[in-house]
């Protein structure tokens, strides 16, 4: 048998693959630059005249020194501004700009190992430690001469003279302390060697409201039940006439529901009827007649030009209209006949009317977002919104923004932002959670919230915990109204007068923006329409109405010193410096609000059973407020105006909900004379 030669064949050469770093070279590590919202895919929100502080980790392998810069720009610049950042702890890195502008600010980290600090710090250690350093001096006279090269002027030649000092022979203590002096230090830092420098992985966004996106107290009124007439609808002349009295309530913001011509095609009738009297003025989100869509005024209201002098009165009375942007309209509105295809039509090619099951809005028709001219449609929608900019208004709140596609709000408030960046756009979206993050984060200025529905206390120290935190505070702003024309909550259906006075203080001081539904909140309206129901009996949605603003029972001096408070004391002009503090008892809360520098320090205790008195010992957190526990201090109640000496953290505090349901202090951290203190006693 013949056996077979087998040959060994010789391995084949591997192709070189190149799977190199694109430069190993670089050893610092830039990582979790903060804040940020999703790694940068939309922008953090401030307002103008606030830092934006920004943290990094920055590190590398080794023990070199290292630098950092925090770059920033208002966007469409080419030119990146620097300041230095701190190192704070733990390889965390730390510096902040200011916001001088409204619009959006890029901002972004850069490191680099500091060649030179590494060599001084070394120098400087074995140079104690009373060892050889020549050979330290001449490396050292390398990286200032390299330092020379990259300066202008005059510090190249200094630099260059200093090199040659660090050479100097055998004079090595001279050389050690020309090395060490501080003038080369600072001289080396303003030449860095940058070429290897690490950078954030992506340029971060910032946006910059004025400062009424973060702050303001909102007042919605319906025009029309504005006058004294009972037979009739008031005007906007007449309407105007009630503005210094909103303003002297200490409100910044009169919001109106639509004032566009109300369709007549299935109008409805008081209490959403469909039998419509003689009369019956229609929901104002009907919206489309003969006389005109979004771009026109009712002519029950008056014209145009009224609407010009309204915003002009507002002004006058240092108030902001803001005008509801309800994208819909009744079966007369003229799209309806010259867009028949924005309209999603049924089998029959009729067009289906809005529904929100049990709920049927047989006088509005949605529009169709996926029609085939959704761009003429988004662009009509974007003129409705210019149109009303050039009348004055620069706030909008935003009708069921949740019932349209989150691509056409990115789109449309970025248009406007764009030529307008100090208009205001408020969702009113009460639906799921992530949907109403996506909108905050897609450019909506403030959010409506579920603020309505969170009565103990549990649910409102979880809720604003979560919205005083963060990702979610990097981006979403709540507005908290403590009632709407569509939603009557029970406790205040049940809680009579003071549910009405929890509701304020809530409301006013744990956020920094918040509003009511005017009349029917200060006049404490309570009814519902049927038992179970969050809609008002005879709702002004549906009938314009006459309203008595000092009737018995009211509360309207109440909301005028919590406005007064709000506007005094700096700290309840911000949401996130929201903390909570223990207090005793199921049914009272404590928190408190502060300035970074203590200057404005406010604490609030709300007993949240409307109908019994409850008391205990709240805990104040003295140690945080730089107050030691055997110093005694003061605190005023803004709504009573009483005031009291505490000491320590444990105080008692008793509220009857029949005399006030709160205390709103004012915490001084010093007794500032003797006589302060004999006062008090």
């Amino acid at each position: 048998m013949n056996e077979t030669k087998i040959r060994k064949r010789a391995p084949r050469k591997q192709a070189v693959v190149d799977r190199f770093p694109e430069d190993g070279t670089r050893r610092v590590v830039v990582e979790n630059v903060l804040p940020s919202v999703e790694d940068g895919r939309y922008a953090v929100k401030r307002t103008v005249g606030e830092e934006l502080e920004v943290t990094a980790d920055v590190f590398a392998d080794g023990h070199g020194s290292l630098r950092a810069v925090l770059k920033y720009r208002p966007a469409g610049s080419s030119t990146w501004t620097e300041t230095p950042m701190e190192e704070v702890e733990n390889d965390e890195w730390l510096a902040s700009f200011p916001l001088e502008q409204a619009g959006f600010h890029e901002y972004t980290v850069e490191a680099w190992l500091d060649t030179f600090g590494t060599w001084r710090d070394e120098l400087e250690k074995k140079s104690a430690a009373g060892l050889d350093v020549g050979s330290e001096l001449l490396e050292g006279a390398r990286i200032v001469r390299e330092g020379a090269e990259r300066a202008q002027g005059r510090a190249r030649t200094w630099l260059a003279a200093r090199a040659a000092v660090l050479t100097g022979g055998e004079l090595q203590t001279a050389c050690v302390v020309a090395a060490l002096a501080e003038d080369l230090e600072e001289a080396m830092a303003r030449v860095p060697d940058r070429s290897r420098a690490a950078a954030a992985g992506r340029t971060l966004r910032v946006w910059a409201d004025r400062e009424r996106g973060r702050v303001g107290a909102w007042y919605e009124m319906f025009p029309r039940s504005a006058g004294t007439d009972p037979g009739r609808g008031a005007t906007l002349a007449e309407a105007a006439a009630r503005l210094p009295d909103i303003a002297a309530l200490g409100f910044d913001v009169v919001y109106l529901p639509p004032v566009h011509p109300i369709g007549r095609t299935h109008r409805k009738g008081k209490n959403n009827s469909l039998v419509v009297a003689p009369g019956d003025p229609g929901s104002p989100w009907a919206i489309g007649s003969a006389d005109g869509g979004h771009t026109a005024v009712d002519p029950a209201l008056g014209t145009l030009k009224d609407f010009d002098r309204f915003v002009a009165a507002a002004a006058q009375a240092r108030l902001e209209v803001a005008l509801d942007l309800a994208y819909q309209c009744s079966p007369d509105h003229p799209w309806v006949r010259e867009h028949p295809d924005w309209f999603r039509h049924r089998p029959d090619g009729s067009i289906k009317f809005a529904e929100n099951p049990p709920k049927k809005y047989q006088d509005i028709y949605p529009l169709d977002f996926e029609c085939v001219d959704w761009r003429g449609l988004w662009q009509a929608l974007l003129e409705v919104v210019q149109f009303w900019i050039g009348h004055g208004v620069h706030i909008f709140r935003v009708d069921n923004p949740h019932t349209k596609p989150f691509l056409f709000w990115d789109w449309m408030i970025a248009e406007i932002q764009r030529e307008h960046p100090d208009v205001i756009f408020l969702a009113e979206a009460f639906t799921r959670p992530r949907v109403m993050e996506r909108l905050a984060k897609g450019g909506f200025t403030q959010s409506y919230s579920y603020f309505t529905w969170r009565n103990t206390k549990a649910e409102l120290t979880e809720y604003f915990t979560e919205l005083t935190e963060e990702p979610v505070r990097e981006y979403m702003r709540p507005n908290l109204f403590a009632n709407t024309p569509d939603i009557l909550h029970e406790y205040l259906q049940v809680g009579g007068r003071a549910a009405f006075q929890v509701r304020l203080v809530l409301a006013a001081t744990l956020g920094a923006s918040y509003g009511i539904y005017g009349p029917a909140f200060e006049l404490c309206e309570a009814t519902p329409v049927t038992p179970g129901s969050e809609e008002y009996l005879d709702s002004e949605k549906y009938e314009f109405k006459v309203w008595d603003h000092d009737r018995p029972g009211n509360i309207r001096e109440f909301v005028r010193i919590v406005n007064r408070a709000r506007r005094e004391h700096p700290a309840l002009c911000f949401d996130h410096r929201l903390q909570f503090c223990p207090v005793e008892g199921d049914e009272l809360i404590g928190y408190m609000k502060t300035t970074p520098d203590l200057e404005s320090i406010v604490l609030v205790v709300v007993n949240l059973d409307p109908h019994r008195v409850q008391h205990g010992f709240v805990e104040v957190p003295i140690a945080n407020l730089g107050i030691p526990a055997d110093q005694p201090y003061q605190v005023h109640d803004l709504l009573s105006d009483e005031r009291y000496l505490w000491t320590g953290a444990r105080n008692y505090v008793r509220l009857d909900p029949a005399v006030m349901p709160a205390h709103v202090f004012v915490v001084y951290r010093k007794i500032h004379t003797e006589r302060d203190f004999d006062d008090y006693q």
